[in-house]
């Protein structure tokens, strides 16, 4: 089967897997990116969703009922909060290491969320159908898109949300997103990120018509001064979109 799987980034992560709940170490950036990521996707939720739309009003969020396909989940940083919010979750990775580590600690927070060491690919071929599939920081890492978006596509269900979260290729996020964050404040390792892979909104978007699925809302990401990010209308850095079959 095609493989959208990088070898060199499964090792890169692989050297990581250790860290993930370490909230101090290599992975802190995707710790402190956490929140915003989690309430853009219970915004986008919400859209698609009328009772989840009216319990996060009630801020009394529930997601019981929803089956929640995490791509790239890595340790689970996003997958545990979204169990706990009642979700049934399967957490998919293509590091071994990550799994592992993601099993390990939901095992010790008491969580039920099916984890599995798979491609989007070979997990598509499988059947499984999903309501809301989510690849955060993610899709910057695959060979071809392409392929990618269509193994999503093809596990959503027919009323069903995606939200992508990503980095632009542009020269703001050449400086920030790579050179600064790898080499100058060293947040993350050298060579996590190959800006030839970032992808501007408008190919996103364009790429995700081409498999029937309109990405309709598009929102940016920044830091703020205190620590942490908020929402923005610049999209020219971290950026996420969302949207469901045309």
């Amino acid at each position: 089967m095609i493989t959208t799987a990088d070898q060199r980034e499964i090792d890169n992560f692989t050297a990581l897997s250790d860290h993930w709940w370490d909230e101090k170490g290599p992975m802190a950036p995707l710790h402190a990116f956490t929140p915003i990521r989690i309430d853009y996707i219970l915004r986008a939720i919400s859209r698609f969703f009328p009772i989840q739309t009216k319990m996060l009003k009630n801020r009394n969020v529930s997601l019981g009922g929803l089956k929640i396909l995490d791509i790239g989940c890595g340790g689970g940083l996003l997958a545990e909060p979204m169990a706990r919010l009642g979700a049934s979750v399967t957490g998919i990775d293509v590091t071994d290491a990550a799994i592992s580590a993601a099993k390990a600690h939901a095992k010790t927070m008491k969580l039920s969320i099916n984890y599995q060491t798979i491609t989007a690919e070979e997990l598509a071929a499988s059947g499984a159908v999903f309501d809301v599939i989510y690849a955060s920081e993610v899709i910057e890492h695959v060979v071809d898109r392409p392929i990618f978006i269509k193994a999503i596509a093809k596990m959503l269900a027919p009323n069903g949300l995606v939200v992508i979260t990503t980095i632009n290729r542009s020269l703001p996020a050449l400086i920030f997103a790579k050179f600064a964050l790898e080499y100058i404040v060293q947040l993350v390792p050298a060579g996590t990120h190959d800006p030839q892979k970032f992808v501007k909104p408008n190919e996103l978007r364009t790429e995700f018509i081409h498999a029937g699925i309109l990405l309709d809302d598009m929102t940016g990401f920044a830091p703020r001064l205190g620590g942490g990010f908020r929402l923005t209308n610049s999209l020219a850095v971290n950026y996420a979109a969302s949207g469901g079959f045309r």
